[in-house]
């Protein structure tokens, strides 16, 4: 039998991908963070501390800079060093929200039919009477382009679904993808064509009439018109009436866009021990839309990721390069947060080894995935054997990129990584009235806590970092 170092020199020589073998010592290392992660409950206390004290937490708001505060002193007192980066973020603030059907087939003199309907954020206002217009219902941007004749002083609905068969299958992120890209740019195409509101089915599953907001996206020099979103039972009950012949909606939305407004992304660095200078992130947002209390989007993951110092500092574990947690500003409608920090960094790329970013609710961790290059996997192989006792065994590599708030990072080559996470009913209470704490599991939480923990020390004590990667764009 070879002896091992003679094995590797000649598996190397033969051109094959060689992976050591964790060391014995390191092995318990990470098993000893996976381990007090999954008993540790600071996270959820912490998550409990943001829904319960300060609740949902937009843009420009005073619940965000609440938090924000609240936030940096939960990391002071692990001992981090904190700093609080400056960002100009959007002040939009939600007003009166009211949708009635005045006038369908088969409509009884005198009565009216109130519909579940909220402001999607960005969209201007009506009047202050509000509009009552024709419904036009179309399912996709070729029926708009053919109807455009109808559209102009129409209200349009785009009537498309959300396919619960891909969250039951584990695609819930496909499933998402799919039906967004109406309520991101939706509004702006039937704007284009002359419509007077727009209005897109909620963009969920499991449909308990209620609405889901989020943003949409305004093309350059246009003007927003009023923009909404209808639970998915009303959009099914105005498709059924438009199909037997005209319909119209009454429409009020009040929302108001004020001045940008001063946040702060939350940056806590846990000191590494031989390159302190040298960077791998845990992060997840702060900020929330306004109709629950942010639990589960993204309450759950920024405590998660902060989470992963209280485990570090329970060891008084301090890997070769630093841990850099980050709570980021204003993900929801416009990625300011993430801008400020890529430009406090650019001409520092190096140092930026990875990151980690959990966005997909407190559901059970089941693995990670990466943007990474094709060798990085092999990489690494230990993470996956010290997660094993969970459960979190799948790590995927993906070309695009991993992260709401990475994308620029991961343009410039930096690996990205996020826990992969059970979302199966994420997509249920999703930028809803229902995203509070009673969603969140603290075992789950926990299980987030210890994948993040356990990549996040394994990638900052690699004696050499991941290979840069460029994301497919």
């Amino acid at each position: 039998m070879l002896s091992l170092p003679r094995a590797r020199v000649l598996l190397a020589t033969l051109g094959l991908l060689v992976v050591a073998p964790l060391h014995a010592q390191d092995a318990a290392t990470l098993a000893r963070i996976r381990d007090t992660a999954m008993k540790d409950e600071w996270a959820m206390q912490r998550l409990t501390d943001l829904t319960d004290r300060i609740g949902p937490r937009l843009s420009g708001s005073p619940q965000l800079e609440a938090a924000v505060q609240q936030v940096a002193q939960a990391m002071r007192s692990l001992g981090a060093q904190v700093q609080l980066q400056p960002a100009k973020v959007p002040h939009w603030v939600r007003g009166a929200e009211q949708a009635e059907l005045v006038d369908y087939p088969g409509h009884p003199a005198g009565l009216s039919q109130r519909l579940h309907v909220v402001a999607l954020g960005s969209s201007a206002a009506t009047p202050a009477a509000g509009l009552r217009a024709k419904v036009v219902v179309v399912h996709d941007y070729a029926e708009l382009q053919a109807r455009a004749a109808e559209v102009k002083g129409s209200i349009v609905l785009f009537e498309v679904r959300f396919d619960q068969r891909l969250a039951d299958n584990g695609n819930a992120g496909d499933a998402y993808s799919q039906a967004v890209r109406y309520r991101n740019r939706g509004p702006a195409e039937a704007a284009a064509l002359g419509a007077s509101a727009a209005l897109v089915r909620s963009v969920g599953g499991a449909e308990y009439r209620l609405p889901h907001t989020g943003s949409t996206s305004w093309k350059d020099k246009q003007a927003p018109i009023p923009a909404g979103a209808l639970s998915a039972e009303d959009a099914d009950l105005v498709t059924r009436l438009a199909a037997q012949g005209p319909v119209t909606m009454q429409l009020l939305l009040t929302p108001q866009t004020l001045p940008d407004a001063d946040s702060y992304n939350v940056i806590a660095d846990w000191r590494g021990r031989e390159k302190p200078d040298e960077y791998v992130i845990v992060s997840g947002h702060l900020d929330s839309w306004d109709l629950g209390t942010g639990a589960i989007d993204d309450g759950a993951g920024v405590m998660a990721a902060a989470g992963v110092l209280s485990v570090l500092k329970q060891l008084d574990l301090h890997p070769r390069r630093s841990i850099r947690f980050i709570a980021w500003t204003n993900e929801e409608n416009g990625a300011r947060g993430e801008r400020a920090y890529f430009e406090s960094v650019q001409q520092s790329m190096a140092k930026q080894i990875a990151a980690i970013e959990s966005d997909e609710g407190g559901g059970r961790a089941l693995g990670f995935i990466g943007a990474m290059s094709k060798d990085s996997p092999d990489m690494l192989r230990p993470v996956v054997e010290a997660l094993r006792p969970i459960g979190a065994t799948v790590m995927q590599r993906h070309d695009t990129e991993v992260g709401s708030d990475l994308g620029s990072l991961e343009a410039h080559g930096m690996p990205g990584f996020a826990p992969l996470v059970d979302a199966q009913h994420y997509f249920d209470y999703h930028h809803t009235a229902a995203d509070t704490l009673d969603k969140v599991n603290p075992q789950d939480l926990a299980s987030q806590v210890a994948t993040m923990a356990v990549l996040g020390f394994y990638l900052a004590e690699m004696p050499e970092p991941l290979p840069r990667f460029t994301i497919d764009r």
